[in-house]
């Protein structure tokens, strides 16, 4: 073959994949393209639990659990193209689908999933090409799988075993090979009751879980009042929760001594986010109303002096979110024991950098449906979703336009 022929094959080649990553850049500026309204619902058959969206933001994934109501378990899959997102179909799935991870190859979605986690295949699920399930992971006894995360190299799953009082370190390349047996658990993270977020150290060094009522060994004060019971009753019931530190390294070998420390996290505090900036640990605590505020680096060098602030937001807070380069939180006001599926709950959006100070940190909030439970933020940045539990619907905002009604004097 001669050099100009094999020249002008090259230059063809390279004309081809430029063109295929123009398509693909456009393909992806329209998934990213910004929401047509502000503010938009979508119904989705069921109780969605988490909205997950995909690395490139064209899909978000739903977990849906069981209800007596709304039937078996699924997984909805929402398409996000120009400016909306529509519901394309929804995958049953056995057990109690609720917290989920993407593989940072994005191949795999992992899904805490009552007595089992559950493994997807994302081509599958997003083509329905074939039975997108991969495996089951089994295990016996009353787990309350509900959360699940993993580390950056998708060798390690950690995840939150809200009944067992317990995260479960799992090996995923053992996982893979031994086709999702249970022998591919590494071990057990003893925690106190109800273990529901795992955050990572910037480094990932660390891991931060919340525990809802601190481990019995520490033999802290009881001073929180018993939650979903008669307004009028403050009775002391439980100690307050903790965040607890594991070294995320240890807990790969010997995850039963990885636990290096706790500390004090209100009454009920169930999800922890970093700034991006990783200096700062934000957690909701469910039973104080409350937006906690702490220096992560000194939950391990001065725990006594971690925190920072607390911001008193609605009732019975669950998801929080960071947003606008960190200067914004906003935290999910669920209302989970006193509200039905009509009600309308609100976001609660505070000013990152009040916090702490004598000035009120609350800029407004923002409309949302019926419990509102977790959030996420698309990768680009410019659109929060959030799922609206006992209403049925998944929320869109508008990060750009964000919507904030000021708060009432």
């Amino acid at each position: 073959m001669s050099f100009a022929r094999v020249a002008t094959l090259a230059l063809a080649a390279f004309g081809a994949l430029r063109s295929l990553g123009a398509q693909l850049s456009a393909a992806a500026n329209d998934c990213n393209r910004a929401p047509s309204k502000p503010i938009a619902f979508i119904d989705v058959p069921g109780n969605p639990f988490q909205a997950l969206p995909s690395g490139d933001g064209c899909w978000v994934f739903v977990s849906i659990p069981p209800g007596p109501a709304r039937g078996p378990a699924k997984i909805g899959v929402l398409r996000r193209a120009g400016g909306s997102l529509t519901l394309e179909r929804v995958m049953p799935i056995d057990g109690n689908p609720t917290g989920m991870v993407l593989t940072h190859d994005g191949r795999m979605l992992i899904v805490a999933d009552g007595p089992r986690v559950a493994f997807i295949d994302v081509e599958k699920l997003t083509t329905t090409r074939g039975d997108a399930v991969l495996g089951y992971l089994n295990e016996p006894g009353r787990l309350g799988r509900i959360y699940a995360n993993v580390t950056r190299d998708d060798r390690t799953l950690f995840v939150a075993d809200e009944n067992a009082e317990t995260i479960s370190v799992i090996d995923l390349a053992q996982t893979r090979a031994s086709h999702f047996h249970a022998s591919s658990i590494v071990g057990k993270i003893s925690t106190g009751a109800a273990p529901i977020a795992l955050t990572f150290s910037p480094d990932e060094k660390l891991l931060y879980t919340t525990s809802q009522a601190a481990p019995k060994a520490l033999n802290w004060a009881v001073e929180c009042k018993r939650e979903g019971g008669a307004g009028t009753d403050t009775t002391p019931v439980n100690p307050q929760g903790a965040i607890l530190i594991v070294d995320a390294a240890r807990a790969k070998s010997d995850p039963a001594h990885s636990v290096v420390g706790a500390v004090p996290a209100g009454c009920s505090p169930v999800r922890l986010v970093l700034s991006p900036s990783g200096d700062r640990a934000y957690v909701t605590a469910r039973n104080s109303n409350a937006l906690l505020v702490f220096d992560r680096v000194k939950l391990t060098s001065d725990p006594a002096h971690a925190r920072i602030g607390s911001v008193t937001v609605g009732t019975a807070p669950v998801g929080i979110a960071v947003v606008d380069s960190g200067r914004k939180i906003i935290v999910t006001n669920s209302n989970r024991f006193g509200g039905s599926r009509n009600d309308q709950q609100t976001l609660t959006v505070v000013d990152a950098a009040k916090i702490g100070s004598a000035d009120s940190s609350i800029l407004g909030s923002i409309p949302a449906g019926a419990f509102p439970r977790e959030m996420r933020v698309t990768p680009d940045g410019t659109t929060l979703i959030i799922t609206n539990f006992a209403s049925g619907s998944v929320e869109t905002i508008d990060l750009t336009r964000l919507p904030i009604a000021p708060p009432k004097p």
